[in-house]
């Protein structure tokens, strides 16, 4: 029982999923919202059913007994225009009824039943159960009150008025607005409440996705909200502390061991240069020169972004600068720039990572084209190629550090295997990510994707 229970409200949420809201503030209200709708709903039937329509029944059944009464009256003392007047008299004093005694006339034709039909089903069970004459009634003409034609033995027709009051719970809609109102306070009630439950967790995200993305955080953000809000908001001010401290004595060991690779290798250099021309001392500087790029390689992956701050930056520009650059070798670099040029990214980081792809794909191609588009929410760069491409089972791999392909698609400069790993750590460093697919140009396309 409970195993078919869950499944049915496992696929309950399932088709349920999609048209639910997403964000955390819609749904704590609909989780308000929707127990209070319930139960107001319940209540109201609860009410509607067993007291608007009992008043109303018992109401319909006192005007019936007295139209009743009436006609008992009439009948008792027939053919009498002063008791008749009488009893139109007693009518109207004691049982606050206004009757009249129309002459041998058919029923009017039954009117359209009306949308909410209570009372005119009340009344008309009533009167045909405790009367059991012809019999035509108006519940809607007049708002105020009931008209009730009863076709009498001598064909006379006794009309008779009666207040709404008397026969309907007509006050009833007070407790609806009542209650429609109680639930109007709770649903603003609501909304303040979690407005300011929710608005540090919105600020919380948007601290910790700045920080992923190496820009500036907000210090004076407050502790606020609940006790768990304000605990998570502690536990991120000190991840990003010991963040930080780790980062900052990864940069002090980079620099320390770079400085004294560099030193040794220049020393390196040195002595071979004091050698002369001799063919062992050139092959030796070349050596040397592969051992200081593959150096500067392992340097640049291990370093990340270096602690870059993000800041506004004319992406047309750098990309044309880039383009001019590459242009300067063997290999023409196509470039085009669509949208607003500015967008906020690391720039040198920013630089070697488009570097990177261009120098990789004019190593493996004879044309290049290199684009950038600026949407409202996305700065996209794209590098074309007519080289040969990679397969798309590797397409993921080549992001693996010191994967090589057989074509070496994947190195950088120095020949380590890092060029792409390196770039797309580059990108998600800013929020986005590299993927490569087919080029419109034959080869491979690598596309940067960073939210602006």
């Amino acid at each position: 029982m409970f195993r078919g229970l869950r499944w049915g409200l496992r696929k309950l949420g399932q088709v349920a999923k999609p048209i639910l809201p997403q964000g955390l503030y819609a749904r704590s209200l609909l989780i308000i919202i929707t127990p209070v709708v319930i139960l107001q709903s319940v209540v109201a039937f609860v009410f509607m059913e067993r007291h608007w329509e009992l008043v109303t029944e018992r109401l319909s059944q006192a005007v019936t007994r007295d139209i009743a009464a009436v006609i008992e009256m009439v009948e008792t003392f027939p053919e009498n225009e002063a008791d008749q007047t009488e009893v139109i008299r007693i009518a109207r004093d004691a049982l606050d009824l206004n009757v009249a005694f129309l002459p041998d006339t058919a029923l009017p034709t039954a009117l359209p039943k009306p949308f909410f039909d209570l009372l005119d089903r009340t009344l008309s069970q009533e009167i045909s159960r405790r009367i059991q004459r012809p019999f035509w009634i108006d519940t809607v003409g007049r708002s105020n009150l009931v008209e009730v034609r009863v076709k009498l033995d001598d064909g006379q027709v006794l009309r008779v008025f009666a207040r709404r009051n008397q026969t309907y719970a007509s006050n009833s809609h007070i407790f609806l607005v009542w209650m429609t109102g109680a639930s109007l306070v709770l649903l603003i009630v609501a909304v303040l409440f979690l407005r300011n439950q929710i608005r540090p967790v919105l600020r919380l995200a948007d601290a910790a996705d700045r920080f992923g993305r190496g820009q500036e955080v907000d210090e004076e953000m407050n502790l606020r909200g609940a006790r768990e809000i304000r605990r998570a908001t502690i536990a991120f001010w000190r991840m990003r502390e010991r963040i930080e401290r780790h980062v900052d004595q990864r940069t002090a060991m980079l620099s320390g061991v770079s400085h004294d690779l560099r030193t040794i290798l220049t020393r390196f250099k040195l002595e071979l240069a004091l050698l002369g021309d001799e063919k062992a001392a050139q092959e030796m500087g070349r050596d040397v020169d592969e051992m200081q790029a593959m150096l500067e390689g392992y340097l640049a992956f291990a370093r990340g972004d270096d602690g870059e701050v993000s800041a506004p930056c004319n992406v047309e520009e750098l990309l044309a600068d880039i383009a001019q650059t590459a242009s300067t070798n063997e290999h023409t670099v196509e470039v085009r720039f669509d949208g607003a040029p500015t967008a906020s990214v690391k720039p040198l980081a920013f630089k070697r990572l488009v570097t990177n792809l261009v120098t990789n794909a004019q190593r493996h191609a004879d044309n290049v084209a290199l684009r950038g588009e600026r949407t409202a929410d996305q700065l996209i760069v794209t590098v074309d190629d007519d080289g040969p491409g990679i397969p798309s089972e590797k397409r993921e791999d080549v992001f693996r550090p010191f994967f090589r392909l057989d074509e070496a698609r994947n190195l950088d400069e120095s020949g380590t295997g890092l060029g792409l790993a390196i770039a797309r750590d580059i990108a998600r460093a800013h929020g986005g990510d590299i993927t490569l697919g087919d080029s419109p140009l034959g080869g491979l396309q690598a596309k940067i994707t960073i939210p602006a």
